[in-house]
């Protein structure tokens, strides 16, 4: 059960991977659209061929990353979860992926589906309506060159997921002298060819009932409306301190429980794939589906990352002791700058989350609120972060049919509501969050120059350290022994806090800063 919440975690934290690249390419579509919007521009720099092109060719670069996704999710969900020799397992991977489809797609065509006999023409003249023949056409695409089932990022995950599985078993694999050559790392990729075309025949066969419920998923979280937002909201916040958030997120976007949309005969699946698409292919998508679709997004985080939580940080820096102000005003000004900018929250969240379940809980319900308001007001913003640059790029420059000046609206309630509540609980429930921890209990911070050596002993020592790795705001560690783990020593060197998720790994939270200590540390280990 304790590796399979280690499994687990490992494999939320390589999702990160693609959402990072797909996030930023999101923000650079925003503005590309909002550049070819005579609402914004004008009539005539819409008209200017140069620029046009520019914003044309980046319009492409975006839409192949999103088309890709899925082979992404395969790569990324083998490279978290391989035990060693991460590249070859992200060789197998792609492998992996393309011998998949084609095994469904060998499949699809001995029960004679194809892709001349798939197209909205074709059923229809095999008897079809013309709805049905859109909706059945969109059930199959071409992946990279490949005639299978659209099962978008899902259809990756599988074939990333067993990848790894032949990966960790056989990477090691030593075969007779006469064909050694093919042993080792060499034979994963082998084995995966052998193997993968055979998933493929079986997904082939299965997938339409699991299609069929996934969709039936998407249906009942779609007819619940704004409750199905909160409910993601809240959950989202609940989830963090385990940073399996990144797994249901993943799955609201990028799965038909997200919701559906057809473009151009093609079968959308997924919130942000569907606000994607928008950006993409400006008007193919209803503003009602959108709106939709954006119900799981960033509207939502806004009035709480931009508003809630930095005056969550003043009610910590006000309540802290006189004698402890200084440090933790340097502490809260960056998390909540982190928070307000791009929707990164983790710095100020695990101030509070571990020392009070009362704020903790008050926090998740606040923002499955927020996502709930913002549906019932009909808002519409993507993308995925919630700070002022997703409010500026998909709100502001996204015009009028937004309605983005609903998050400023209940974000001037949010901070009031999250200062004085904040405050009060703090004050109330005698609270240690930054600046009012027991003296003896509060840690004297390292100098600088010294914090990686810090580090390494407060995670047992060099010894003790398996594997170290990073996200957004986590230093991921696995260690040998846990208990050798001393959080004291690791909250001297600037950590915000401490998480144990399984008997062997630990999560160190620095906030946007950990790429740095992590390479640090690597580097430190010799293993940079």
């Amino acid at each position: 059960m304790k590796q399979l919440t280690s499994q687990i975690h490992a494999f939320g934290k390589a999702l990160m991977m693609p959402i990072s690249v797909i996030a930023a390419a999101g923000i650079f579509l925003g503005l590309a659209a909002a550049m070819q919007n005579p609402a914004v521009t004008g009539e005539a720099f819409v008209q200017m061929a140069v620029p046009q092109v520019i914003i044309g060719f980046i319009r492409k670069i975006a839409g192949a990353l999103f088309t890709n996704l899925p082979l992404f999710f395969a790569v990324a969900s083998a490279i978290g979860l391989a035990t060693a020799e991460k590249p070859t397992a992200a060789f197998a991977a792609v492998i992996g992926y393309i011998v998949m489809n084609v095994g469904i797609s060998a499949t699809l065509a001995a029960k004679g589906i194809t892709a001349a006999t798939t197209t909205p023409a074709a059923l229809q003249q095999a008897g079809m309506d013309q709805t049905t023949a859109m909706m059945t056409s969109a059930e199959y695409i071409s992946m990279l060159g490949v005639f299978t089932y659209n099962m978008s990022v899902l259809g990756g995950v599988i074939a990333g997921l067993i990848t790894v599985a032949l990966h960790n078993r056989f990477y090691t694999q030593q075969l007779p002298t006469a064909i050694s050559f093919f042993g080792g790392r060499r034979f994963v990729p082998i084995v995966t060819v052998v193997c993968l075309p055979l998933v493929g025949v079986l997904l082939a066969l299965v997938w339409p009932t699991v299609g069929q419920g996934i969709a039936w998923i998407g249906a009942m979280i779609g007819k619940s409306g704004q409750y199905g937002a909160f409910l993601l909201g809240a959950f989202e916040r609940i989830l963090i301190p385990t940073g399996l958030h990144h797994i249901l997120n993943e799955t609201v976007r990028f799965t038909p429980i997200g919701g559906m949309a057809v473009v151009d005969g093609q079968t959308i699946v997924g919130a942000l794939n569907i606000f994607n698409a928008s950006l993409t292919h400006p008007g193919s998508i209803p503003d009602a589906t959108l709106r939709t679709a954006t119900q799981f997004l960033a509207q939502g985080k806004i009035p709480v990352m931009m508003f809630g939580l930095p005056a969550a940080a003043l009610a910590i820096y006000h309540t802290a002791r006189p004698e402890h102000k200084q440090r933790v005003k340097a502490l809260v000004m960056a998390g909540a700058l982190t928070s307000f900018t791009t929707g990164i929250t983790e710095p100020l969240e695990f101030c509070f989350i571990f020392v009070s379940p009362v704020l903790y809980l008050l926090h998740a319900f606040l923002t499955g609120l927020s996502f709930m308001l913002m549906s019932m007001l009909h808002l519409m913003i993507g993308n995925v972060q919630g700070g002022i640059i997703d409010l500026v790029v998909f709100g502001m420059l996204g015009g009028a049919k937004t309605h983005w000046w609903w998050t400023l609206a209940l974000g001037a309630i949010y901070a009031p509501l999250y200062y004085y509540a904040f405050r009060l609980v703090i004050t109330r429930m005698h609270v240690e969050t930054p600046g009012r921890e027991s003296e003896e209990e509060k840690p004297q911070q390292v100098a600088a120059d010294e914090r990686t050596q810090v580090i390494i002993s407060g995670l047992g020592g060099q010894a003790n350290i398996e594997d170290v790795d990073c996200c957004f705001t986590r230093l991921r560690v696995r260690v040998r022994e846990m208990n050798q783990v001393v959080d004291q020593t690791l909250m001297s060197t600037g950590a915000n806090g401490v998480n144990r998720v399984s008997e062997h790994d630990v999560q160190v939270i620095y906030g946007p800063q950990v790429e740095k200590v992590a390479s640090e540390v690597k580097r430190a280990l010799g293993v940079a």
